[in-house]
């Protein structure tokens, strides 16, 4: 599922702008969710629960009513082949009495990972949220470098915790992420996740961030992995590194104190 035809359309809803993308001779439409839509909840769901226990980490757990709410409200993105089947899905949550917003919960069904549908449903949703919430400031949180490259092409640059909401409901959706114990070790300063934020009134253009990122993104990769060592494996170094630590271990002791 290489390399993507794709096309753009309307509706007789002059606003929504559907994609229809050809992978392996099928037709993919990612386009905001309606009412009609709560059919996918269960499968949205469970497909969530499942990626994340595969990952070892998690996002907020929902339930098929809260996604159905989402789609109620038209705060939710969907892609779906021309024949129904569902593809993938992402939706928008607020915070902070809207000062900030989040697009959540993105996940695409595994036959067609890889296949582009991800960056596409991203697109979607982050447009969907600047229309709806022009002066909020959007961030997310991931784990993932295909997701973070996703990001840095829409604009957002890789920030500190402290600059997210600071909303209880919403790190309050992290407990049922196998990492929380992690996070709050850290007095919610860090964790498994790469913090992301596109702030619309401070913010670079997309081709600035897109750039940095794939000048960096070997940098990246090694933050991930070292990520991993240093919250995953707390005592793996101590017997170590009894006589003191590393100057790797200086230059990220910012990154995690």
């Amino acid at each position: 599922m290489k390399n993507p035809s794709k096309k753009y359309f309307r509706t007789g809803d002059p606003h929504n702008i559907l994609i229809s993308i050809k992978l392996s001779n099928q037709e993919i439409i990612v386009r905001v969710a309606t009412p009609g839509d709560k059919k996918y909840s269960n499968i949205i769901t469970e497909e969530m629960a499942a990626s994340a226990a595969a990952r070892g980490t998690g996002i907020a757990k929902r339930s098929p009513e809260y996604i159905e709410q989402k789609m109620d409200e038209g705060k939710a993105v969907i892609a779906i082949t021309s024949d129904g089947e569902w593809v993938g899905f992402c939706y928008i949550e607020t915070w902070s009495h809207g000062e900030y917003v989040a697009n959540s919960g993105l996940i695409v069904s595994p036959q067609f990972r890889k296949s582009g549908i991800a960056k596409e449903i991203k697109k979607k949703i982050f447009n969907l949220s600047r229309e709806k919430y022009p002066e909020s400031k959007i961030f997310g949180l991931t784990t993932g470098l295909a997701v973070m490259k996703i990001n840095s092409d829409l604009g957002y640059e890789p920030v500190t915790y402290s600059e997210l909401t600071q909303d209880e409901a919403f790190w309050a959706g992290c407990k049922s992420c196998v990492n929380y114990d992690i996070l709050m070790s850290k007095d919610r300063k860090n964790c498994m996740c790469t913090a992301m934020l596109y702030d619309p009134k401070d913010h670079y253009k997309p081709e600035e961030t897109k750039q940095f990122f794939e000048e960096n993104v070997k940098g990246f990769e090694r933050l991930l992995r070292f990520k991993r060592w240093k919250l995953l494996n707390p005592f793996s170094k101590k017997e170590k590194n009894e006589g003191g630590g590393s100057k790797s271990q200086s230059f990220f002791h910012s990154l995690f104190h």
